[in-house]
């Protein structure tokens, strides 16, 4: 763990089990939080999914290296179902946590055994890559917008988690111990009914190493508003990384208010231990600009936050 002995992890994780709420006797188990890609008390890994108009991802990423002072710790990748399975992703640094952000089907497409193959051949590549992953697999399951969401499913949110452990053991069964797996439902649900809250997607603690969250500011929501419901209800038992986050504009000099609050937040909430912003202004379908560098002062609170020593993870 980067130079700390266990004895001084344990004790960083003392001082934070008051504003987590961790009991002292979880306080010891927490150490090996995030299985393969480890949580690291005090620290949280800055990141981003990475795609600006005009510019090739390694450009992109010499831009931010040059504006910002330092490199991504995490790559946020979109991944397909099914046709795309690579063995490498030589464009992603060597140091850095490759986060696979990959696509689902119907949930019995999955139960039903039809995908076994598919599956198995992703966590083959994924095994070859030799390298830390965070796999976020059928994020934002409460919402209305993907195949694998409960309403698209027949409103059943107990086909996700019995997809997510046959999943889970198929992984296991070709050797992907290299892979963390990141559960990350969205913010709210859609719809906001019972049969829909985000707990009925949990596939439990032994079946996830990271809980995840997207959130963005789309109606002038606070970071607070975002990611207190998830935190509160897993940051004691899970690391929790904001793993689709940015602000867009609601008019001048909005965004770098947003970045600073989003910075105090991390701060002060000791569980999450990554950050990865959904830095595009390319995004298909909408026209809106997500890139912290949309205006200088946006800029300027994004270079502030990302060197801070809570962001160095």
């Amino acid at each position: 763990m980067s130079g700390l002995d266990r004895r001084q992890v344990l004790g960083m994780l003392s001082l934070a089990v008051p504003a987590i709420g961790l009991a002292p006797e979880a306080a010891q188990a927490a150490v090996k939080w995030g299985g393969p890609v480890p949580f690291r008390p005090g620290k949280a890994m800055l990141g981003s999914y990475l795609s600006l108009r005009g510019r090739t991802f390694t450009e992109s990423l010499a831009l931010r290296r040059k504006q910002l002072g330092r490199e991504q710790r995490i790559i946020n990748r979109y991944y397909p179902w099914s046709g795309y399975a690579p063995v490498s992703e030589p464009e992603v640094p060597s140091d850095a946590v490759l986060m696979v952000s990959w696509h689902g089907t119907t949930y019995q497409r999955i139960t039903s055994g039809k995908s076994d193959k598919n599956i198995a051949l992703m966590a083959t590549r994924l095994a070859g890559m030799k390298r830390p992953i965070m796999l976020r697999w059928g994020w934002e399951m409460n919402g209305n917008w993907f195949d694998w969401d409960g309403t698209h499913n027949g409103k059943k949110p107990a086909g996700y988690v019995k997809s997510w452990r046959r999943m889970h053991r198929i992984f296991r069964e070709n050797g992907a111990t290299n892979v963390a797996w990141v559960w990350g439902p969205n913010w709210n649900s859609g719809p906001d009914v019972a049969w829909n809250k985000f707990q009925r997607y949990y596939p439990g603690d032994s079946y996830v190493d990271w809980v995840g969250v997207s959130g963005y500011n789309f109606s002038k929501e606070s970071p607070k508003t975002l990611f207190t419901p998830i935190v509160s209800a897993y940051g004691k038992r899970k690391p929790i990384v904001l793993a689709e986050t940015a602000a867009i504009s609601h008019g001048r000099n909005s965004k770098a208010p947003w970045i600073k609050k989003l910075s105090a937040y991390v701060a002060a909430t000791p569980s999450i231990g990554a950050v990865v912003w959904f830095d595009t202004d390319n995004q298909k379908g909408t026209s809106r600009d997500f890139r912290p560098d949309s205006d200088a002062e946006a800029l300027a609170a994004y270079r502030s936050m990302v060197r801070r020593t809570r962001f160095s993870g």
